[in-house]
């Protein structure tokens, strides 16, 4: 029993000295980065090219993706544009859209959705360079005013956001 206990200990063992060269380049976070090639990140203003403007939006959507980035990986965040990576972009998209209609033709639910553009560009392997566009939503009562929403609306969006923009870029999915 005790050989038993023994061998089983030293697969443990063995296991977890194995996990530790993965981290090296997966994390818990889904960041799959190697980092003894990417040291570095930048990333651009996102300016508001939407029909509807909602000022604040553009600093908390930049604040969110780089703390996000920032504090899931150990990329140094830079303010040149010499990086090993690098994101830009623009946010494309501010809209309502009525969603549910109630038994007297007005619509009962509303639906805003912001779109943002993000160029990711990997400066050490072009291949995994990308443009996409990337689009999140909340639906509100249409009983509420957005200006009473809004705030909360457009944080919890651009949290999907960011997870969005992490996962296809950072996280490699």
């Amino acid at each position: 029993m005790k050989s038993l206990a023994r061998y089983c200990g030293i697969l443990l063992l063995l296991f977890m000295l194995n996990a530790c060269t993965f981290t090296k380049f997966y994390s818990l976070n889904g960041a799959s980065l190697d980092y003894n090639t990417y040291k570095t990140i930048s990333f651009s203003n996102f300016p508001i090219r939407a029909a509807l403007v909602y000022p604040p939006l553009q600093q908390l959507f930049e604040t969110k993706l780089t703390d996000m980035v920032a504090q899931n990986t150990r990329l140094q965040v830079l303010d040149t544009p010499n990086t090993d990576l690098r994101m830009e972009g623009e946010i494309t998209g501010y809209t309502l859209t009525p969603q549910a209609v109630g038994e007297n033709a007005y619509a009962t639910q509303t639906r805003l959705t912001i779109t943002v553009r993000v160029k990711y560009s990997d400066n050490k392997n072009d291949a995994l360079s990308t443009d996409q566009t990337f689009s999140a939503y909340r639906d509100f009562d249409s009983n509420q005013m957005l200006t009473d929403v809004q705030d909360d609306l457009c944080n919890q969006i651009c949290d999907d956001l960011k997870d969005l923009i992490f996962n296809a870029t950072l996280g490699n999915w």
